[in-house]
């Protein structure tokens, strides 16, 4: 067994992904990259983890699949011979379904549980017996949507309030073996709210955003790496939290987002 950790961080081409797969590089941390279509952004964050000392897997699969999910898990586990950190983090939206709900069909509806609620479960059963073995931990990316009911989808609202439920019971479930936390980010700036509102809709929400909280901005991704950085490596009495970061969004008040356009 190697010294070096390892842990798995599903959905890391991109934004708080790639940003937490390359905050636990730099820890320390061997990584599995997973991505479902952005190939060559996956590259980019398997070379960035390599550049800070990590031995990487990349790996393209659908935490909608069982299957999927349970050759990460395998493939992590014949590299490494250990798994330290599982980060839940691939997610899906419909932004269609913001304000029109004849938009959100239930095909559509049934993908956004299935990824978002399901493939979190899905993962942590096909993880849960090697991190029990190591005395890992769990962090779940989720969204002040699970907890607020504000959102770009009905959908996504749905399927990260399962999240947050989930989280409560697996820390239950899998103690003490196991810690199991999740982070619920506000507003994020990356290009996931620019291609899915436009650039023009997103300034908007953002400006509101930024009237509208404590704290007065927005998470980046590595805002969110460094929290779930902490979940992992530094909060060793910490389990069943969910852990807002939304500069005080919660507190009171909120952004209307605008309608696609």
């Amino acid at each position: 067994m190697s010294d070096r950790k390892a842990a798995i961080v599903t959905g890391s081409a991109t934004g708080v992904g790639a940003a937490t797969a390359l905050a636990l590089a730099r820890r320390g941390y061997d990584v599995l990259i997973n991505y479902s279509r952005s190939e060559a952004q996956a590259k980019q964050t398997q070379a960035a983890c390599r550049d800070a000392g990590a031995d990487t897997l990349l790996l393209r699969g659908d935490v909608a699949v069982d299957a999927d999910c349970r050759q990460l898990a395998h493939a992590a586990m014949d590299r490494w011979k250990r798994l330290d950190a599982l980060v839940n983090n691939a997610g899906i939206t419909s932004f269609d379904g913001a304000s029109n709900w004849d938009a959100l069909d239930a095909p559509t509806f049934q993908h956004i549980v299935g990824v978002n609620a399901v493939g979190t479960f899905q993962m942590v059963r096909a993880c849960a017996a090697h991190l029990k073995a190591g005395g890992g931990c769990i962090v779940n990316v989720s969204s002040i949507a699970g907890a607020l009911g504000i959102g770009s989808s009905v959908a996504y609202i749905a399927s990260k309030g399962a999240v947050n439920a989930m989280t409560l019971h697996l820390a239950r479930a899998m103690a003490p073996e196991v810690r199991v936390n999740a982070v619920c980010p506000g507003l994020i700036t990356s290009r996931w709210f620019v291609e899915g509102i436009g650039q023009e809709a997103y300034e908007k929400l953002k400006a509101g955003y930024e009237r509208n909280t404590p704290l007065g901005r927005a998470c980046t991704p590595e805002d969110v790496a460094e929290a779930v950085l902490w979940l992992v490596e530094g909060a060793s009495t910490v389990t069943g939290e969910l852990l807002m970061l939304d500069s005080g969004l919660h507190l009171g008040g909120f952004p209307n987002a605008p309608a696609k356009p």
